[in-house]
Protein backbone atom coordinates (compact mmCIF):
# COMPACT_ATOMS: atom_id res chain seq x y z
CA UNK A 1 0.00 0.00 0.00
CA UNK A 2 1.20 3.39 -1.03
CA UNK A 3 2.29 5.77 1.80
CA UNK A 4 2.57 9.71 1.85
CA UNK A 5 3.61 11.81 4.37
CA UNK A 6 2.47 15.36 5.16
CA UNK A 7 4.52 18.02 7.11
CA UNK A 8 4.11 22.05 7.64
CA UNK A 9 2.85 23.92 10.52
CA UNK A 10 3.08 26.93 13.35
CA UNK A 11 0.26 28.85 11.55
CA UNK A 12 -2.92 27.60 10.01
CA UNK A 13 -1.69 29.00 6.47
CA UNK A 14 1.01 26.25 6.62
CA UNK A 15 -1.65 23.26 7.22
CA UNK A 16 -4.52 24.23 4.86
CA UNK A 17 -2.84 23.21 1.83
CA UNK A 18 -2.36 19.88 3.20
CA UNK A 19 -6.13 19.65 4.64
CA UNK A 20 -6.80 20.18 0.77
CA UNK A 21 -4.62 17.69 -0.64
CA UNK A 22 -5.73 14.21 2.15
CA UNK A 23 -8.74 13.66 1.50
CA UNK A 24 -7.53 12.97 -2.29
CA UNK A 25 -4.74 10.73 -1.10
CA UNK A 26 -7.56 8.68 1.13
CA UNK A 27 -9.85 8.37 -1.69
CA UNK A 28 -7.00 6.80 -3.67
CA UNK A 29 -5.95 4.39 -1.38
CA UNK A 30 -3.48 5.83 -0.07
CA UNK A 31 -1.96 5.76 3.85
CA UNK A 32 -1.44 9.36 4.81
CA UNK A 33 0.33 10.06 7.97
CA UNK A 34 1.50 13.61 9.22
CA UNK A 35 4.71 15.27 10.63
CA UNK A 36 4.20 18.33 12.99
CA UNK A 37 5.30 19.43 16.27
CA UNK A 38 4.18 18.71 20.08
CA UNK A 39 1.48 21.37 20.30
CA UNK A 40 1.44 23.39 17.38
CA UNK A 41 -1.96 24.58 15.47
CA UNK A 42 -1.21 21.82 12.69
CA UNK A 43 -2.20 19.05 15.52
CA UNK A 44 -5.09 20.91 16.57
CA UNK A 45 -6.00 21.19 12.85
CA UNK A 46 -5.00 17.59 11.56
CA UNK A 47 -6.19 15.47 14.28
CA UNK A 48 -9.82 17.33 14.12
CA UNK A 49 -10.67 17.10 10.31
CA UNK A 50 -8.64 13.23 9.57
CA UNK A 51 -8.37 10.10 11.34
CA UNK A 52 -4.82 9.95 10.40
CA UNK A 53 -1.96 9.08 12.38
CA UNK A 54 0.18 12.32 13.45
CA UNK A 55 3.57 11.90 14.80
CA UNK A 56 5.49 14.93 16.72
CA UNK A 57 9.18 16.11 16.36
CA UNK A 58 11.17 18.73 17.92
CA UNK A 59 11.02 21.78 16.28
CA UNK A 60 12.77 25.57 16.64
CA UNK A 61 11.89 28.62 15.06
CA UNK A 62 14.47 30.07 12.16
CA UNK A 63 14.40 33.87 13.06
CA UNK A 64 15.63 35.98 10.75
CA UNK A 65 16.65 38.63 13.81
CA UNK A 66 18.59 38.52 16.79
CA UNK A 67 17.55 37.00 19.88
CA UNK A 68 18.34 34.75 22.37
CA UNK A 69 16.66 32.18 21.22
CA UNK A 70 18.79 32.11 18.40
CA UNK A 71 21.44 30.22 20.55
CA UNK A 72 19.20 27.43 21.58
CA UNK A 73 16.98 26.90 18.80
CA UNK A 74 19.16 25.21 16.22
CA UNK A 75 19.93 22.41 18.66
CA UNK A 76 15.94 21.76 18.78
CA UNK A 77 16.09 22.00 14.99
CA UNK A 78 19.40 19.57 14.80
CA UNK A 79 17.32 16.94 17.25
CA UNK A 80 14.12 17.21 14.68
CA UNK A 81 16.15 16.17 12.04
CA UNK A 82 17.31 13.29 14.06
CA UNK A 83 13.51 12.29 15.46
CA UNK A 84 12.71 12.51 11.64
CA UNK A 85 15.28 10.58 10.47
CA UNK A 86 14.42 8.24 12.38
CA UNK A 87 10.71 8.37 12.24
CA UNK A 88 10.84 8.28 8.36
CA UNK A 89 13.25 5.30 7.95
CA UNK A 90 10.55 3.39 10.17
CA UNK A 91 7.64 4.77 8.06
CA UNK A 92 9.45 3.92 4.79
CA UNK A 93 6.85 6.61 2.59
CA UNK A 94 6.63 6.32 -0.95
CA UNK A 95 6.73 10.45 -0.82
CA UNK A 96 7.00 13.32 1.17
CA UNK A 97 5.19 16.64 0.77
CA UNK A 98 5.75 19.93 2.62
CA UNK A 99 3.67 22.99 3.16
CA UNK A 100 6.46 24.32 5.03
CA UNK A 101 6.64 26.71 8.47
CA UNK A 102 9.60 25.57 10.78
CA UNK A 103 8.67 22.24 11.58
CA UNK A 104 8.90 21.16 7.85
CA UNK A 105 12.45 21.95 7.46
CA UNK A 106 13.82 18.74 9.91
CA UNK A 107 10.91 16.34 8.01
CA UNK A 108 12.18 17.40 4.21
CA UNK A 109 16.31 17.22 5.60
CA UNK A 110 14.90 13.52 7.14
CA UNK A 111 13.41 12.44 4.10
CA UNK A 112 16.31 12.97 1.94
CA UNK A 113 18.93 11.38 4.35
CA UNK A 114 16.83 8.43 3.28
CA UNK A 115 16.03 8.82 0.27
CA UNK A 116 12.24 9.48 -0.02
CA UNK A 117 11.09 11.93 -2.55
CA UNK A 118 9.73 15.81 -1.32
CA UNK A 119 7.50 17.68 -3.12
CA UNK A 120 7.40 21.39 -1.15
CA UNK A 121 4.79 24.10 -1.86
CA UNK A 122 5.19 27.99 -1.73
CA UNK A 123 1.83 30.05 -1.07
CA UNK A 124 3.66 33.22 -0.97
CA UNK A 125 5.02 35.68 -4.09
CA UNK A 126 8.41 35.41 -2.23
CA UNK A 127 9.73 32.28 -0.51
CA UNK A 128 9.89 31.57 3.46
CA UNK A 129 13.28 31.19 5.29
CA UNK A 130 11.92 27.36 5.90
CA UNK A 131 11.37 26.39 2.31
CA UNK A 132 14.24 28.44 1.40
CA UNK A 133 16.46 26.26 3.43
CA UNK A 134 14.36 23.18 2.41
CA UNK A 135 14.82 23.80 -1.21
CA UNK A 136 17.79 22.35 -2.13
CA UNK A 137 16.63 18.94 -0.56
CA UNK A 138 13.61 18.99 -2.71
CA UNK A 139 12.64 17.00 -5.96
CA UNK A 140 9.95 19.86 -6.77
CA UNK A 141 8.71 22.85 -5.87
CA UNK A 142 4.97 23.84 -6.40
CA UNK A 143 4.25 27.88 -6.73
CA UNK A 144 1.09 29.85 -6.19
CA UNK A 145 2.61 32.96 -7.70
CA UNK A 146 4.30 32.44 -11.39
CA UNK A 147 7.28 35.07 -10.25
CA UNK A 148 7.84 32.75 -6.82
CA UNK A 149 10.33 30.58 -9.58
CA UNK A 150 12.90 33.27 -10.06
CA UNK A 151 13.53 33.22 -6.00
CA UNK A 152 14.31 29.83 -6.30
CA UNK A 153 17.21 29.75 -8.95
CA UNK A 154 16.45 26.68 -10.55
CA UNK A 155 14.49 24.34 -13.05
CA UNK A 156 12.70 22.35 -10.34
CA UNK A 157 9.75 24.86 -9.85
CA UNK A 158 6.12 24.23 -10.80
CA UNK A 159 3.83 26.68 -11.21
CA UNK A 160 0.50 25.30 -10.35
CA UNK A 161 -1.80 28.07 -8.88
CA UNK A 162 -3.37 28.91 -5.48
CA UNK A 163 -4.38 25.33 -3.72
CA UNK A 164 -8.59 25.90 -2.09
CA UNK A 165 -10.18 24.08 0.19
CA UNK A 166 -13.27 22.65 -2.14
CA UNK A 167 -15.67 22.97 1.13
CA UNK A 168 -15.68 26.45 1.19
CA UNK A 169 -17.69 26.73 -2.78
CA UNK A 170 -20.40 24.51 -0.14
CA UNK A 171 -21.03 27.03 2.60
CA UNK A 172 -24.51 27.97 3.16
CA UNK A 173 -25.43 31.86 4.62
CA UNK A 174 -28.48 30.40 6.49
CA UNK A 175 -26.44 27.94 8.44
CA UNK A 176 -23.97 30.97 8.95
CA UNK A 177 -26.82 33.04 10.74
CA UNK A 178 -27.92 30.15 12.33
CA UNK A 179 -23.99 29.75 13.85
CA UNK A 180 -23.56 33.17 15.01
CA UNK A 181 -27.14 34.14 16.14
CA UNK A 182 -27.79 36.75 13.41
CA UNK A 183 -31.34 37.31 12.16
CA UNK A 184 -31.65 37.69 8.38
CA UNK A 185 -31.92 41.53 7.89
CA UNK A 186 -30.85 43.90 5.77
CA UNK A 187 -27.18 45.07 7.71
CA UNK A 188 -24.41 43.81 5.06
CA UNK A 189 -21.65 41.47 7.22
CA UNK A 190 -18.04 42.10 7.81
CA UNK A 191 -15.98 39.17 8.88
CA UNK A 192 -12.67 39.97 10.56
CA UNK A 193 -9.64 37.67 10.38
CA UNK A 194 -6.33 38.47 11.99
CA UNK A 195 -4.72 35.53 11.25
CA UNK A 196 -4.81 31.87 12.91
CA UNK A 197 -2.19 33.79 15.81
CA UNK A 198 -4.49 37.20 16.12
CA UNK A 199 -3.30 40.53 15.54
CA UNK A 200 -3.53 42.68 19.06
CA UNK A 201 -3.38 45.98 16.98
CA UNK A 202 -6.53 44.89 14.54
CA UNK A 203 -8.32 43.43 17.73
CA UNK A 204 -7.98 46.75 19.55
CA UNK A 205 -9.19 49.23 16.69
CA UNK A 206 -12.43 46.70 15.50
CA UNK A 207 -13.03 47.32 19.16
CA UNK A 208 -12.55 51.03 19.62
CA UNK A 209 -14.57 51.17 15.89
CA UNK A 210 -18.01 48.86 17.26
CA UNK A 211 -20.16 51.13 17.91
CA UNK A 212 -20.00 53.14 15.01
CA UNK A 213 -19.39 49.95 12.86
CA UNK A 214 -22.39 48.69 13.62
CA UNK A 215 -24.82 51.42 13.17
CA UNK A 216 -23.99 50.05 9.49
CA UNK A 217 -22.55 46.28 9.82
CA UNK A 218 -22.82 43.63 11.61
CA UNK A 219 -19.43 42.41 12.59
CA UNK A 220 -17.91 38.86 12.92
CA UNK A 221 -14.37 39.07 14.68
CA UNK A 222 -12.12 36.02 14.31
CA UNK A 223 -9.31 37.10 17.18
CA UNK A 224 -7.21 34.57 17.47
CA UNK A 225 -6.62 31.90 20.74
CA UNK A 226 -6.39 34.07 23.80
CA UNK A 227 -7.86 37.37 22.30
CA UNK A 228 -11.61 37.28 23.23
CA UNK A 229 -12.90 40.02 25.29
CA UNK A 230 -15.86 39.52 27.40
CA UNK A 231 -16.44 42.58 28.58
CA UNK A 232 -17.97 43.74 24.95
CA UNK A 233 -22.07 43.73 25.20
CA UNK A 234 -23.06 44.37 21.30
CA UNK A 235 -25.73 42.59 19.35
CA UNK A 236 -24.58 43.06 16.06
CA UNK A 237 -21.22 41.60 17.14
CA UNK A 238 -20.05 38.38 17.72
CA UNK A 239 -16.12 37.09 18.18
CA UNK A 240 -14.33 33.82 18.44
CA UNK A 241 -10.94 32.66 18.85
CA UNK A 242 -10.97 30.27 16.06
CA UNK A 243 -13.62 29.48 13.33
CA UNK A 244 -12.58 25.82 11.55
CA UNK A 245 -16.03 23.47 10.13
CA UNK A 246 -18.44 26.60 10.20
CA UNK A 247 -16.04 28.86 8.40
CA UNK A 248 -17.38 27.89 4.99
CA UNK A 249 -20.83 29.28 6.10
CA UNK A 250 -19.73 32.46 7.83
CA UNK A 251 -17.82 33.56 4.60
CA UNK A 252 -21.01 32.48 2.75
CA UNK A 253 -22.90 34.80 4.85
CA UNK A 254 -20.63 37.57 4.78
CA UNK A 255 -20.12 40.86 2.46
CA UNK A 256 -16.46 42.03 3.46
CA UNK A 257 -13.20 40.91 4.71
CA UNK A 258 -11.17 42.57 6.41
CA UNK A 259 -7.82 40.36 6.91
CA UNK A 260 -4.25 39.61 6.85
CA UNK A 261 -2.50 38.96 3.65
CA UNK A 262 -1.27 35.43 3.61
CA UNK A 263 -1.31 33.95 0.62
CA UNK A 264 -4.07 30.57 1.25
CA UNK A 265 -6.37 33.11 2.53
CA UNK A 266 -6.44 36.07 -0.02
CA UNK A 267 -6.94 33.37 -2.82
CA UNK A 268 -9.79 31.68 -0.77
CA UNK A 269 -11.97 35.59 -0.88
CA UNK A 270 -11.26 35.74 -4.31
CA UNK A 271 -11.81 32.76 -5.78
CA UNK A 272 -15.60 33.07 -3.39
CA UNK A 273 -15.49 36.82 -4.57
CA UNK A 274 -15.64 38.70 -1.08
CA UNK A 275 -14.47 42.03 -1.29
CA UNK A 276 -11.52 42.39 0.79
CA UNK A 277 -9.62 44.94 2.92
CA UNK A 278 -5.83 43.71 3.34
CA UNK A 279 -3.94 44.39 6.38
CA UNK A 280 -0.69 43.05 5.82
CA UNK A 281 2.21 42.44 8.41
CA UNK A 282 4.54 44.92 8.22
CA UNK A 283 8.56 44.38 7.36
CA UNK A 284 9.48 44.55 11.55
CA UNK A 285 6.46 41.90 11.68
CA UNK A 286 7.42 39.23 9.27
CA UNK A 287 9.66 39.54 6.41
CA UNK A 288 7.92 41.56 4.24
CA UNK A 289 5.93 38.53 2.08
CA UNK A 290 2.31 39.85 2.88
CA UNK A 291 3.07 43.42 1.47
CA UNK A 292 4.25 41.66 -1.49
CA UNK A 293 0.92 40.12 -1.52
CA UNK A 294 -1.36 42.84 -1.11
CA UNK A 295 0.23 44.70 -3.35
CA UNK A 296 -0.03 42.00 -6.17
CA UNK A 297 -4.25 41.72 -5.28
CA UNK A 298 -4.23 45.46 -4.91
CA UNK A 299 -2.45 45.96 -8.44
CA UNK A 300 -5.38 43.64 -10.01
CA UNK A 301 -8.35 45.58 -8.55
CA UNK A 302 -9.31 42.58 -6.00
CA UNK A 303 -8.64 44.38 -2.80
CA UNK A 304 -7.86 47.31 -0.78
CA UNK A 305 -4.76 47.97 1.02
CA UNK A 306 -4.94 49.43 4.96
CA UNK A 307 -1.08 49.27 5.61
CA UNK A 308 -1.06 48.72 9.71
CA UNK A 309 0.98 51.95 10.67
CA UNK A 310 -1.65 53.37 8.87
CA UNK A 311 -4.43 51.70 11.22
CA UNK A 312 -6.58 53.63 13.11
CA UNK A 313 -10.52 53.50 13.89
CA UNK A 314 -10.99 56.41 11.12
CA UNK A 315 -8.77 54.96 8.44
CA UNK A 316 -10.65 51.73 9.00
CA UNK A 317 -14.31 53.32 8.64
CA UNK A 318 -13.28 55.42 5.74
CA UNK A 319 -11.45 52.00 4.30
CA UNK A 320 -14.66 50.04 5.05
CA UNK A 321 -17.33 52.74 3.44
CA UNK A 322 -15.49 53.04 0.70
CA UNK A 323 -15.30 49.69 -0.19
CA UNK A 324 -18.65 49.07 0.57
CA UNK A 325 -19.53 52.08 -2.08
CA UNK A 326 -17.20 50.34 -4.62
CA UNK A 327 -17.98 46.83 -4.13
CA UNK A 328 -19.49 45.74 -7.30
CA UNK A 329 -16.47 47.25 -9.25
CA UNK A 330 -14.36 44.92 -7.07
CA UNK A 331 -16.32 41.64 -7.55
CA UNK A 332 -16.01 42.54 -11.48
CA UNK A 333 -12.39 42.77 -11.41
CA UNK A 334 -12.20 39.21 -9.07
CA UNK A 335 -14.54 37.71 -11.85
CA UNK A 336 -11.76 37.74 -14.61
CA UNK A 337 -9.60 35.52 -12.21
CA UNK A 338 -9.23 31.99 -13.69
CA UNK A 339 -7.70 29.57 -11.16
CA UNK A 340 -6.11 26.11 -11.97
CA UNK A 341 -7.59 22.49 -10.05
CA UNK A 342 -3.98 23.13 -7.80
CA UNK A 343 -4.81 19.97 -6.05
CA UNK A 344 -4.99 17.91 -8.90
CA UNK A 345 -2.08 19.51 -10.27
CA UNK A 346 0.01 19.09 -7.27
CA UNK A 347 -1.54 14.99 -6.87
CA UNK A 348 -0.07 14.18 -10.08
CA UNK A 349 2.69 15.46 -9.40
CA UNK A 350 3.36 13.39 -6.07
CA UNK A 351 2.08 10.55 -7.79
CA UNK A 352 4.64 10.84 -10.89
CA UNK A 353 7.22 11.63 -8.24
CA UNK A 354 6.53 8.92 -5.92
CA UNK A 355 6.00 6.07 -9.25
CA UNK A 356 10.06 7.39 -10.16
CA UNK A 357 11.26 5.89 -7.02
Amino acid sequence: MKKVIFTGGGSAGHVTVNIALIPEFIRSGWVAEYIGSVDGIERQLITSNFNVKYHSISTGKLRRYLDWKNVKDPFKVVKGIFQAYQLLKKLQPDIVFSKGGFVSVPVVIGAWLNKIPVIIHESDLTPGLANKLASPFASLICTTFPETASAFKDRKCHYVGPVLREELTKGNGERGRAFVGFSNNKKPTILIMGGSLGSRKINHVIRESLRQLTKRFRVIHICGKGHLDSSISNSEYREYEYINEELPDILAMCDIVISRAGSNSIFEFLSLKKPMILIPLTKEQSRGDQLLNAGSFESKGYCKVLHEEQLNTDSLIASINDLSERKEQYIENMSSFERNNAVNLIYNLLIETAKKT
